[in-house]
């Protein structure tokens, strides 16, 4: 297939010297699997544009760097010249995918789905090129069903094949609740790949179901079935969950420089190989050289860093930070302010242990107070040394708290 030049990590490559072999070795970087593969290599030699589908259901108000993984996969396709189809699930967000849930999702009214959808509208441009992405809402065919239209898309496929899923199998073993709306939702998500014909749908490994039951409906519509590109989850910055906004281990896109670089620097270091291969483009022979024998990880953190503020911000912004944290070791100006909540404020004072938790900053107040008795807790660049004692709201209003040795807010 011939395509435009392609910029890839410091070079270029061209569409001519370009083999089908080159550009899936270059879509294949930070996939866990693909279906479909044979199918994938004859489309890119056929010299027509891919449709590259990607859903997502606007149930928060931040693209973290768990979510920028697939939207960067999209990506990599516009960058071979193809063609981004971005689904926003504005109904299929009201029903709340069951991917990975040992209980029913809570459903979301429109209302929220649509104050989400304003929030992430802009924030998905920071990865994906506008000029090559097709936006599409799936209210726009699923809300306009019929009930009768549903009866028919339920006959083309079985509950056995539906109670195949790993996570409804799991819950009917422990005799937890399946909802009926639960059942529905691949089968919607399956009709997003029929109504925009998809010839390749992305997600997390844990969609591989849901993208599975696409190739199945649109065989059954005569069209030809997508390939399926599944990526790994990112592992959030507590080291153990999936990044998630509401377990609060994320890293948003639109997150401060300063916040950005701390909470990369806070992930353990058996992360960084693997949020250098997910979350930027540095060559992977360079990553394990950098983490090669006798290396200090730390070094190859702060370039992790450093790379992951220069693709959402800038190469400047990055290396203001590093300059201004670690070779001055100075707290950086522009902290995010953090309100002191009027529920810790009593007879004035506030205890900074019970701040650092209600802020974030600390998992619980035993972790926060362990923290103060470190010397990892300073107000102004001044050490808190007390760790049962309150401080004066007063007092502290204006400053710049900071918790260990990356993360900084400036109380007001």
């Amino acid at each position: 297939m011939a395509v435009g030049p392609v910029w890839v990590r410091g070079h270029w490559y061209t569409g001519p010297g370009m083999t089908i072999d080159e550009q899936i070795a270059l879509l294949r970087r930070g996939t866990a699997e693909i279906i479909g593969e044979d199918d994938l290599k004859r489309k890119l030699a056929s010299g027509k544009p891919i449709r590259a589908k990607l859903g997502v259901d606007p149930t928060a108000a931040h693209v973290t760097l768990g979510w920028a993984v697939v939207l960067r996969k999209l990506r990599d396709f516009q960058k071979l010249g193809h063609t981004a189809c971005l689904i926003i699930g504005d109904f299929t967000a009201m029903i709340g995918d069951p991917s990975g849930k040992s209980k029913t999702r809570k459903q979301l009214t429109r209302e929220e789905v649509q104050a989400n959808v304003d929030a992430v509208s802009t924030q998905i441009y920071k990865i994906l090129d506008p000029e090559r992405t097709e936006i599409y809402f799936n209210k726009d065919w699923l809300g306009k069903m019929a009930f009768e239209d549903v009866i028919r898309l339920c006959s083309r496929y079985t509950v056995a094949r539906i109670m195949e899923r790993d996570d409804f199998t799991k819950r009917w073993e422990n005799h937890q609740p399946i909802s009926m709306h639960e059942i529905l939702y691949p089968l919607c998500q399956g009709m997003d790949s029929v109504e925009i014909k998809a010839d390749i749908e992305l997600g997390g490994t844990d969609q591989k179901f849901n993208n599975l039951v696409g190739r199945t409906l649109m065989d059954q519509y005569g069209l030809e079935p997508q390939a399926v590109m599944l990526c790994p989850l990112l592992v959030g910055t507590d080291g153990k969950d999936k990044m998630s906004q509401s377990l609060g281990n994320y890293v948003s896109v639109i997150d401060e420089p300063n916040d950005m670089f701390g909470k990369t620097m806070s992930i353990p270091d058996d992360l960084i190989e693997n949020w250098f291969e997910l979350c930027t483009d540095v060559p992977m022979d360079e990553v394990k050289s950098m983490l090669g024998e006798g290396k200090n990880p730390r070094d190859a953190k702060v370039r992790l860093a450093k790379e992951i503020v220069a693709l959402y911000h800038s190469v400047d912004a990055a290396e203001a930070y590093f300059v201004e944290t670690f070779s001055k070791r100075n707290q950086p100006v522009d902290a995010e302010e953090a309100v002191i909540p009027d529920s810790l404020i009593e007879n004035g004072e506030v205890s900074i242990p019970h701040l650092l938790v209600e802020l974030g900053l600390a998992e619980g107040t035993g972790k926060a107070r362990r923290l103060i008795e470190q010397g990892g807790v300073s107000l102004d660049g001044e050490k808190v040394s007390d760790g049962f004692g309150k401080v004066s709201v007063e007092s502290v209003r204006g400053k710049v708290l900071r918790a260990g040795k990356h993360q900084f807010r400036k109380l007001v």
